[in-house]
């Protein structure tokens, strides 16, 4: 029997213990559930901020997902795909794959793009930055090392808090 006292079991959900904080404000250190809550949430809010680990839950979360449609894909596609001499047709189900994948993209365009943004704005830097991701090669590069970046106060010009 040990001579400390016993801990309390946790009964309450993460965000209700510590206060989760308000939609406008940056959510730091959010667990994985939080940030995919909070990405859906504020699925088209460009203004405000967010935090590095909203951003690269919800990045790691988008990524396995259409991971997993890609492979969903291939799947479907290698039953009924015939061989000819000029390459492997994929088999009927590979076009409900694709749709899958398109419908899935097209519905997570805007608000990863609002995500990044309010990403931005956490650095201090304008959510007009994210237009240099339309540069071949390095543009994607850049917006990748603005997305580590840590945490600017200043960044806090941003926020716009509501009651």
């Amino acid at each position: 029997m040990s001579s400390y006292p016993q801990q309390p079991q946790q009964t309450q959900p993460y965000a209700a213990q510590t206060g989760e904080p308000p939609l406008w404000a940056p959510y730091y250190g959010a667990p994985i559930g939080a940030a995919v809550k909070r990405f859906f949430k504020k699925y088209t809010a460009f203004s405000g901020r967010a935090s590095r680990s909203e951003y690269w839950w919800v990045a790691l979360v988008l990524g396995v997902v259409g991971f997993v449609l890609q492979i969903l894909t291939g799947i479907l596609g290698a039953a009924g795909s015939t061989t000819t001499s000029s390459g492997t047709v994929p088999g009927p189900g590979a076009v409900v794959g694709l749709i899958l994948i398109v419908v899935f993209y097209l519905a997570i365009l805007i608000p990863s793009i609002a995500l990044l943004v309010r990403r931005l704005h956490d650095g201090n830097f304008s959510g007009w930055i994210v237009l240099i991701g339309l540069i071949p090669g390095l543009g994607g590069i850049a917006l990748f090392i603005f997305a580590l970046l840590p945490s600017n106060p200043a960044g806090q010009r941003f926020d716009q808090p509501t009651a």
